[in-house]
């Protein structure tokens, strides 16, 4: 097994076994990555029976708000873990949505015709994807000409305090390695000109980032430190490393710290990401 085909069973297995959580807090996650999904679809401007492609659908948003903007149109959603692609068709069927089809697949390598697809939509699975340039040659290959693509990752950690809280405090405690260069992680993608050279590479024009804030509604801390430990991978993993008493102090140490910035009775906390549009 190559290098990338490790990486990509280690992202399956790791969104299956997280899937149940992402389940769980399905509708606080949804309304904190709304804003990225809202400028998505405010640039693909989905209409008609256009064929839209949703990239990395997870349970199912942006691809089941875009569905329901078309008229004899469909959506595509694709992921790699078939557990959050059953959510997806779960959330689908739950909300009557009837014009989407579920495809298990790897992005660097799409079942679709060249020229086939209108639109593509991709919110936060860039940043996991083990070959970033060849899932943008794909989505380039499959998209008409004049399609347009529109993608969100996350901004550098400082912006992102929702879940740089609980990591850094969790790095103090635990030697978690180092990701390599260039290795999946939630920050890979917020390097200044990375993802406008990829899209340039894969022939796409008229690229353009933008820079998007979310804030997370928790409400109290308990809520949020148990959305954190049942849906981060990277969590979990740090964690499990931990005896049940360095594992309290992590948590009143990440209270702590969150207590100091916001108030823990109504906890909103602050997040930021880079939406990429571009043109084929």
């Amino acid at each position: 097994m190559n290098e990338f085909e490790q990486i990509r069973q280690q992202q399956k297995e790791s969104w299956n076994k997280f899937s149940a959580g992402w389940k769980k807090w399905d509708e606080l996650t949804m309304s904190f990555l709304k804003p990225m999904g809202q400028k998505i679809i405010e640039f693909i401007k989905p209409e008609g029976s256009q064929t839209i492609l949703d990239i990395a659908s997870g349970t199912g948003e942006p691809g089941l708000s875009i569905a329901t903007m078309l008229n004899g149109g469909k959506v595509i959603m694709t992921d790699i873990a078939e557990n959050m692609l059953a959510i997806a068709k779960e959330n689908a069927d739950a909300r009557n949505i009837l014009n989407v089809e579920t495809i298990l697949t790897d992005v660097s390598n799409l079942p679709f015709d060249d020229k086939s697809i209108d639109s593509i939509s991709c919110r936060f699975g860039f940043m996991f994807f083990p070959d970033m340039q060849m899932a943008t040659n794909e989505m380039s290959r499959v998209l008409k000409p004049w399609g347009r693509i529109a993608i969100s990752v996350w901004n550098i950690p400082e912006k992102n305090f929702w879940v740089t809280a609980t990591m850094g405090t969790i790095k103090k405690h635990i030697d978690i390695p180092e990701n390599p260069s260039g290795a999946p992680g939630m920050f890979r993608c917020c390097k200044p000109g990375l993802m406008k050279e990829l899209f340039e590479k894969a022939g796409f024009k008229n690229i353009k980032e933008e820079e998007i804030s979310s804030t997370l509604h928790c409400g109290t801390f308990v809520r949020y430190w148990s959305m954190m430990t049942e849906i981060g991978a990277p969590v979990n993993a740090a964690l499990s490393k931990a005896d049940n008493h360095l594992k309290e102090q992590i948590k009143n140490e990440v209270f702590e710290m969150v207590a100091q910035k916001y108030a823990v009775d109504n906890l909103q906390l602050d997040a930021n990401a880079i939406v990429i549009t571009a043109e084929k």
